[in-house]
């Protein structure tokens, strides 16, 4: 609106930065990087390499109060907040010309700050959407409010998606998937060890609805009616595990297809809430049994219990970004909970991660041009280059792989490509309007437009030179299985993994293991069941697979030995994509690190350590952390990679060259026999 640009005019730099952001001149958090300062000399690495590797880091380090974990992502996310925060407050208060990435970012961050403003809105920014929920009075009205909140900031009953067609891996896809759900899995609705978080889910939704106007007796009742309804779209929903299964959770059919098969879920009227009247062309319905079973409810249980669901679904999603009643409420069941933190992290932490998810290739860009210098990206090529060499002589050699499945797997290494850094080509925000009226009309904006964009890409070419799922500023790599694409971001690239002061042993411990992590994601469990193109297709000899499954259920049987707290395995089944990669990249950046000393005088020790043992001491601290219970309990019970302080040691236990490097014998705690010993690639 013109009188925002008005605002900015009239005010001076300190004025807005003051008001708005609280702006302070923290200390720069120093950068995480590998120290023999972290080890522990007096725990023998024979016994516990972990505790070895990062033994004094354990006995110094507390998790801050606003942190559920805390490790070496944690450390470096922390100083790339800090980084962050300088881009968005220089953009806040110079925000340049109107339409600029600066100027929506800075607006954007501007709204999200202004806590007075959003304090003093309360519940009114989703009051159109609570009125249209209290008029709906069939199905065919339930879905279109669905369909309009998915389009504009949350994702109420099932999630919704455009993508890569899994096996037309050059086209985007409608998918649609389960969702709907507020508490991490299904398991918390069923297993007894969540008695006590179940119950604390019914009162916090009470709460939710009492801040939202209704009477304690009122939201009480309301809180058990859609506690009720998450648990029936639990008990129709899959597990992890299951969800990991990318054929099983594949099944590609028209609109009409979908009606007949979910007869009670109005279908047409859902694509004409899109814009879509009259599709026809296919989707994929990730997991279709729960699509009919939602048809079978939506026809079968009271629309007054769907409209109590879908108003505290809204409050639910909303919350984080609405006032402080509804900000710390949701917090103390989400955060505090579930995860056992104490405190919210400060309001610049948060806006930034919600400027993350909305605009992040925007802020993306401000981050790069400002931090992320073109030497890093040469460097990282080079180190790249290699660790491909070595992978690809692993595929050349491993010895349990016939010659037709060889040649396949060479042929998709072939095709291999890697990003780093950030996208080839920038994301187009011209099209989306940001303005200093609204921290939460912003959220609405951006996310209208996204679904716009991501919309209208159905049925295109896909565009493989974007990142598709995190911005540049993350602290994150992966691996894209329908492009056969391993992406490396900005934010990854620094101190503990990349250290361009670091030696050679140190960063191929380091970023030379992420990068053999992600090659191998092409190659582990489900990335092997994708083709050279990227599509969904099996290519190898039954034999050959059945040497695989074998091998990597050693890495089952092992982790799922390992105990995250009294009575909570490691699930080895779930973790195990993650627990081969880990193990593949330490192998081939392993041979990669040899490969470079090759030919040359040995190396004089560093801190009195070879080359080699500074390897496994790099990645060894690399996954130093700690948990708090709840959020360890999460992280087992949902998430596919193992706790870091399993991983620091789990796959080492594997590599003949972990026991030459420190000496380790059959007597000794960390030796594992060879015959339970995983070797895979």
């Amino acid at each position: 609106m013109p009188k925002t640009r008005f605002f900015r005019v009239l005010l001076p730099v300190a004025a807005i930065l003051a008001p708005l952001t609280g702006f302070t001149a923290d200390a720069e958090p120093p950068a995480p990087r590998f120290s023999v300062a972290n080890m522990d000399p007096a725990v023998d690495p024979r016994v516990d390499f972990g505790r070895y590797a990062a033994g004094n880091w354990y006995k110094t380090t507390e998790i801050p109060a606003d942190k559920s974990s805390w490790g070496s992502f944690n450390q470096l996310d922390e100083r790339n907040r800090y980084l962050i925060r300088h881009v968005l407050e220089e953009a806040a208060a110079q925000p340049g010309q109107p339409g600029s990435l600066s100027q929506k970012v800075g607006d954007f961050y501007a709204t999200a700050m202004d806590i007075a403003a959003i304090n003093a809105a309360g519940l009114k920014p989703i009051e159109t959407d609570l009125a249209q929920i209290e008029a709906v009075a069939s199905a065919d009205d339930f879905i279109k409010v669905v369909a309009a909140i998915q389009n504009s900031y949350g994702m109420p009953l099932f999630r919704r998606f455009v993508s890569a067609d899994d096996k037309q891996s050059d086209t985007y896809i409608l998918s649609l998937s389960q969702g709907g759900l507020g508490l991490p899995t299904r398991d918390y609705y069923f297993d007894p060890r969540f008695e006590k978080e179940r119950a604390a889910y019914l009162e916090h939704i009470a709460k939710m609805f009492t801040l939202a106007g209704e009477t304690a007796d009122v939201a009480q009742a309301h809180a058990a009616t859609a506690l009720a309804m998450e648990k029936a779209l639990a008990e129709v929903s899959k597990t992890p595990i299951q969800l990991r299964d990318p054929i099983a959770n594949y099944h590609k059919i028209t609109p009409a297809e979908l009606a007949a098969a979910s007869p009670g879920f109005p279908v047409p009227t859902y694509f004409d809430a899109l814009g879509r009247t009259g599709e026809t062309r296919p989707m994929v319905v990730r997991q279709p049994e729960f699509f009919a079973a939602l048809g079978r409810m939506l026809r079968g249980k009271p629309l007054a219990d769907w409209k109590t669901y879908l108003r505290w679904r809204v409050l639910a999603e909303a919350a984080p970004n609405l006032s402080a009643a509804f900000e710390e409420e949701r917090f103390h069941f989400t955060g505090t909970v579930l995860a056992g933190t104490p405190e919210m992290e400060p309001r610049w932490q948060r806006t930034a991660r919600v400027l993350d998810n909305e605009i992040g290739q925007a802020v993306g860009r401000l981050y790069v041009d400002r931090y992320f210098p073109p030497e890093v990206r040469a460097r990282l090529d080079r180190l790249v280059s290699n660790i491909e060499a070595s992978m690809k002589a692993h595929l050349e050699k491993v010895d349990w792989m016939s010659e037709p499945t060889r040649a396949k797997a060479l042929e998709k290494f072939a095709r291999f490509r890697a990003m780093i850094g950030y996208p080839i080509k920038w994301r187009d925000y011209t099209g989306l309007t940001i303005q200093r009226d609204s921290f939460f009309e912003n959220i609405r904006r951006a996310d209208a437009f996204e679904t716009r964009r991501q919309l209208g890409r159905i049925g295109q070419k896909v565009d493989r030179d974007e990142f598709t799922f995190l911005p540049p500023q993350a602290v994150n790599a992966y691996f894209q299985s329908s492009a056969n694409q391993i992406v490396f971001l900005a934010g990854i690239l620094q101190p503990p993994f990349f250290d361009p002061a670091a030696d050679d042993a140190v960063n191929y411990g380091g970023i030379g293991v992420v990068i053999g992590h992600e090659i191998t994601h092409g190659f582990d469990d489900r990335g092997r069941l994708y083709d050279a193109d990227g599509n969904l297709a099996d290519w190898w000899t039954e034999a050959d697979a059945k040497q695989f499954r074998a091998r990597a259920q050693k890495l089952v049987d092992e982790f799922s030995h390992f105990e995250a707290l009294p009575g909570l395995p490691v699930n080895g089944e779930l973790t195990l994509s993650e627990n081969i990669a880990d193990l593949g990249g330490l192998a081939v950046a392993y041979d990669a690190l040899e490969r470079s000393l090759a030919g040359q005088p040995p190396p004089p020790k560093i801190d009195g350590f070879t080359p080699e043992q500074r390897f496994f001491l790099a990645y060894g601290q690399l996954w130093r952390t700690k948990f708090r219970d709840g959020a360890l309990r999460r992280q087992v019970m949902s998430n596919e990679h193992s706790p870091g302080q399993f991983r620091a040691f789990g796959p080492l236990v594997n590599l003949p060259e972990f026991y030459a490097a420190f000496g380790i014998k059959e007597s000794d705690p960390m030796w594992r026999a060879p015959e339970l010993r995983a070797k895979i690639w």
